[in-house]
């Protein structure tokens, strides 16, 4: 079910009034729970949106939080290219949040930034107000982003009624019956389920599966969308791209010239430039500065520096030379997440008493894919996260022939759908 079909209840601030459900503390769980994240994007036209209510901005700037800790997290462990979508992994982890209790939902609050969001009196707030976002985001249906979310549940599986209740109501998501035994059939079913909510951009998400499996959450998102000014075709060429002073590879350079948004962080020693994508979704670029290493920027960039580097952006007259590139990317979180305060949840101690009355329920596996294609038409992403600032006349040419940073963000609400690194745009 797409969330463009949905009416959603207003909200007015943090002061809504929402319902609130009893839910019984029961025993522990049994077997292991595996969640593939799949987070497939594919940008489209977008719809000028109404003025967020704060609540939902809050949520948007917790959500980049996430995101830079993970960005952080993802480029400590190698020096290659990154992409993934905080959006997906954050919501998918909001419907765990339902199923969880005790030290594991105190975890997932504190890691994906939400327990300033938490309210006592309201404990479907949080779910409520991702309901709304993605209702923001997809507003009057002008922008393409098709979310699903699928519960595969083992056959006879004991699940509690509150929790698939919750999970349908605010998530919107199917739940579907599965023999795991049968762990190539499983497969099959599962990789179908994929590549049909992805339009064919994921296949063979999965190739093993433990037939001792009894529930699988799977979260897809297709984010389709092209340039508000394309780029000429006519215009692309072979040129050089300067991965370090030692490696160079040619690549498909574009070329546009136009009046675009940019900026200068002087003090961090990099160039931003926004390029729009039809009514409301546009990438930030951020490219290091001659003779600045790509990976002093890892560290330096925060939620708090992406608001002032929008807030500072000023037309000017430019001509661009940008890459063309794909990316997959993929991740197993579960190796990722504890790092960041998310352990529990992956061993025998995890209480998942919201989500059943089975005994000894874990979470065992998580994965994200993201996959992204830019050309002179636009970009699709598939998936099965300050001082010293000055604004200033750039030079007329803004080059991107070395590593550098992007970010495809949600105008209105500031939502971070997709951040990335590009440090080799040649390999896919």
């Amino acid at each position: 079910m797409l969330l463009s079909d949905v009416i959603l209840p207003k909200l007015n601030g943090c002061a809504a009034k929402l319902s609130q459900t009893q839910i019984m503390m029961v025993n522990k769980m049994k077997m292991a729970f595996v969640f593939i994240l799949t987070y497939m994007c594919f940008l489209a036209p977008v719809h000028q949106a109404k003025r967020p209510s704060a609540t939902i901005s809050d949520l948007s700037l917790k959500n980049m939080d996430f995101a830079m800790n993970l960005y952080q997290e993802i480029s400590s462990y190698h020096d290659k290219n990154i992409f993934f979508s905080p959006l997906s992994i954050s919501t998918s982890f909001a419907a765990l949040l339902m199923a969880s209790d005790g030290a594991t939902r105190e975890e997932i609050l504190k890691a994906f930034k939400l327990d300033q969001l938490e309210r006592a009196d309201q404990p479907e707030l949080i779910p409520q107000l991702f309901e709304l976002l993605h209702e923001n985001i997809t507003q009057n249906g002008s922008l393409k982003v098709d979310e699903a979310m699928a519960l595969f549940i083992q056959q006879h599986f004991d699940i509690e009624q509150a929790f698939e209740d919750r999970i349908q109501k605010f998530f919107h998501a199917d739940i579907k019956s599965l023999n795991f035994t049968d762990t190539k059939q499983s497969i099959s079913v599962i990789n179908e389920y994929i590549r049909h909510m992805t339009e064919d951009k994921v296949t063979n998400m999965i190739s093993t599966l433990n037939e001792m499996t009894e529930l699988m959450l799977i979260n897809t998102i297709f984010f389709q969308g092209g340039w508000e000014m394309p780029f000429n075709a006519n215009f692309t060429r072979n040129d050089s791209f300067y991965i370090d002073n030692y490696n160079i590879v040619q690549v498909q350079m574009m070329f546009k010239e136009d009046k675009f948004y940019t900026m200068e962080d002087v003090v961090l020693g990099v160039k931003v430039l926004k390029l729009s994508y039809k009514q409301g979704i546009s990438m930030l670029i951020v490219l290091p500065n001659k003779g600045v290493d790509y990976t002093v920027i890892d560290d330096e960039i925060t939620t708090e520096r992406f608001l002032s580097w929008i807030k500072k952006l000023e037309k000017t007259k430019l001509e661009i030379n940008m890459p063309k590139f794909k990316m997959e990317q993929s991740y197993h979180l579960h190796k990722l997440l504890p790092h960041m305060g998310v352990a529990s949840i992956f061993n025998y101690s995890a209480n998942l008493t919201r989500l059943s009355k089975n005994k000894g329920l874990k979470l065992s596996e998580v994965l994200h894919k993201a996959v992204i294609e830019v050309d002179e038409k636009g970009t699709t992403a598939a998936a099965a996260t300050t001082a010293g600032i000055i604004a200033y006349s750039l030079p007329r040419t803004f080059y991107i022939n070395k590593p550098f940073f992007f970010f495809i963000y949600h105008e209105d609400t500031n939502c971070l759908l997709f951040m990335g690194r590009v440090i080799d745009p040649s390999k896919y």
